[in-house]
C-alpha cells in the first residue's frame, strides 16, 4: 500500500468512527421519543412526541449557527483570557492553534462544507450536535403535559446550544480553563451534560409548576401514571444503546495518532468503556430495583443512573469500582426523586434525580476515587477541589441559574405554560389539533340491535366516533 493510501486510511478510519458513533447516538432521541410519549397521558402523547422531535431541529440549527463557535471560542473565558474571535490578535502559538479552530467553526467556514481537505471537522460537529440535542431532551421529559412548545424550544436552544456548550468549552476541551487550571476531569460528561441539564431542568420546574391534579388540597403528591409504561421502558432500552455510542464518541482518535486518548490527553481503550458501561448498566438496574422494591419505572431508570454516575471517570475506573458507584447512585436516585416530589416539584420523569443528582455525584466522585491521577504536562492532576468547583460551575452557574432565569422571564411574559383549560383538554388537541389516539380507532365492534340494518349500524358507529 503506497504511503498516500496509508495516510488516507488513517483519516478514513477516524472519520468513519465519529460518523457511525453519531448515527448510533440518534437512538438516544428515538428512545426519548418513546420514553416521554409513554410517560405522558393519552391526551398529551402526540404533543409530547412532537416537542421531542422538534428538539432535533431547534438545537441542531442553533448549534450550527453559534453553538459550535461557542465551544471553540470560549475555553479561556473569563478566567484565563478573553473570547477568541476574528478580533483577537495574538502571537502565542497555542492561541494561534485555537483561533484556527474558531475559524473552522463559523457557519460559513469551508471546514463545514463539502471539503476533501478536511474530513474531521464536520464529523466532530456532528458528534457535538448530538451531545447538544441530548441535553435539551432531558428538559423535555421533565416538563411534559404543561409547557408551551414555543417556550420549550426557546429553553432548548439556551440549554442545548449555549449553557451546555459553555460547560463543554470550560471543562471538556483541551484548552478549557476548568481542565487546565483546576484539573477537572469529566470523560463521560457527568457534570458537563447531565449535571447542567438536570439542574437547568430543576430551575425551569420551579417556575413551571406542577400539573393540574398532581397535589391534593394538603399538598400531598398524587401519582400520575404513564399511559404506556412498556413503551417508556422500550424507550430507555434504546437510550442505553445510544449511550454506548455516546461514551465511545468521547474518545479522541485523530489521523496520525498512535493510541486512543481522552479529551484530556489521558490514555484509554474502547474495550474498557465497553466493560465499564455494561457493568454500570447492570449494577444500576440492581441498585434501583432493590431501593425501589421492584418498581418498574425506577428499576429501568436505574440503568441510566448507573451509567451517568460513573461516566466522569469511566476511562480510568476499575470495573469493581464502577459496580460499587453505579449501585450506590442508582439506590439513592429513587429517594431523591421522591424527596423532590414531596417538596412540590413535579418532575414528570424524574430527570433531576437521574441526570442532575447522578451527574453531580459522578463529577465529584472522580475527585475522591481518582485523586492524583496525572493529566499531562502543566495541567493539575485530578483532585477533589477541582472536581467540586467544576461540578458546581456546571450544575449551579451554568445549570440551575440560567434555567430559573430563562423560565422566569418566559413566565412573566405569559409564554411558559399552557392555560388550565388547554391542560385539562390535553395538548394533543390544544396545540396539535389532533389526538394521538383518536377515539374512533377503539370502536372496532358495535353491538347490533335487533332489526337494525347494516347501514344504520354503520351510521351509529360513525356518530359515536364523532362524539
Amino acid at each position: 500500500m503506497p504511503p498516500e493510501a496509508q495516510q488516507f486510511l488513517g483519516t478514513f478510519v477516524s472519520e468513519s468512527f465519529y460518523y457511525w458513533a453519531s448515527v448510533f447516538m440518534l437512538l438516544i432521541h428515538a428512545g426519548f421519543l418513546a420514553y416521554e410519549g409513554g410517560a405522558s397521558r393519552t391526551k398529551n402523547v402526540l404533543a409530547t412526541m412532537v416537542k421531542n422531535l422538534l428538539t432535533l431541529a431547534s438545537v441542531g440549527l442553533a448549534f450550527f449557527f453559534f453553538g459550535w463557535w461557542v465551544y471553540n471560542a470560549f475555553p479561556l473565558f473569563p478566567v484565563a483570557g478573553g473570547i477568541l474571535g476574528p478580533w483577537t490578535n495574538v502571537a502565542d502559538e497555542t492561541l494561534k492553534a485555537m483561533i484556527a479552530l474558531v475559524d473552522a467553526s463559523y457557519p460559513w467556514s469551508p471546514a463545514l462544507a463539502p471539503n476533501t481537505s478536511d474530513h474531521i471537522t464536520g464529523v466532530f460537529f456532528f458528534a457535538f450536535a448530538l451531545f447538544a440535542m441530548t441535553t435539551a431532551s432531558i428538559l423535555s421529559g421533565a416538563s411534559i403535559e404543561r409547557v408551551k412548545i414555543g417556550a420549550y424550544l426557546i429553553m432548548s436552544i439556551v440549554l442545548g446550544s449555549f449553557t451546555w456548550v459553555l460547560a463543554a468549552a470550560w471543562g471538556w476541551n483541551p484548552y478549557g480553563w476548568m481542565f487546565t487550571q483546576l484539573g477537572y476531569h469529566d470523560f463521560g460528561c457527568a457534570g458537563v451534560v447531565h449535571g447542567v441539564s438536570g439542574f437547568f431542568t430543576l430551575g425551569v420546574l420551579l417556575n413551571l409548576g406542577p400539573r393540574v391534579g398532581k397535589y391534593d388540597a394538603n399538598g400531598k403528591p398524587r401519582p400520575i401514571l404513564p399511559h404506556n409504561l412498556p413503551l417508556t421502558m422500550v424507550g430507555l432500552m434504546l437510550i442505553f444503546v445510544g449511550f454506548y455510542a455516546f461514551l465511545a464518541a468521547c474518545m479522541i482518535y485523530l489521523p496520525g495518532y498512535t493510541k486512543e486518548t481522552t479529551i484530556y490527553g489521558t490514555p484509554m481503550t474502547l474495550a474498557s468503556i465497553g466493560v465499564s458501561t455494561t457493568l454500570a448498566l447492570a449494577a444500576g438496574l440492581v441498585g434501583a430495583y432493590v431501593s425501589s422494591k421492584g418498581d418498574p419505572f425506577f428499576t429501568i431508570s436505574g440503568g441510566l443512573a448507573g451509567i451517568i454516575a460513573t461516566g466522569a471517570g469511566m476511562d480510568i475506573y476499575h470495573p469493581a469500582l464502577v459496580i460499587v458507584l453505579a449501585f450506590i447512585a442508582s439506590s439513592l436516585m429513587p429517594k431523591v426523586i421522591i424527596a423532590i416530589e414531596r417538596m412540590g416539584v413535579d418532575d414528570a420523569v424524574g430527570a433531576f434525580g437521574v441526570h442532575g443528582f447522578c451527574g453531580l455525584f459522578g463529577a465529584v466522585a472522580v475527585g475522591i476515587f481518582a485523586s492524583g491521577f496525572p493529566q499531562g504536562e502543566s495541567v493539575p492532576s485530578i483532585n477533589l477541589i477541582g472536581q467540586i468547583v467544576g461540578a458546581l460551575v456546571c450544575t449551579v452557574f451554568l445549570g440551575f441559574i440560567p434555567g430559573y432565569i430563562t423560565s422566569f422571564i418566559l413566565k412573566k411574559l405569559g409564554m411558559l405554560r399552557v392555560s388550565r383549560e388547554d391542560e385539562m383538554m390535553g395538548l394533543d388537541l390544544a396545540e396539535m389539533s389532533i389526538e394521538g389516539y383518536p377515539e374512533y380507532a377503539t370502536l372496532t365492534f358495535v353491538t347490533k340491535s335487533k332489526g337494525e340494518s347494516e347501514a344504520s349500524m354503520s351510521q351509529s358507529s360513525t356518530k359515536m366516533a364523532m362524539e
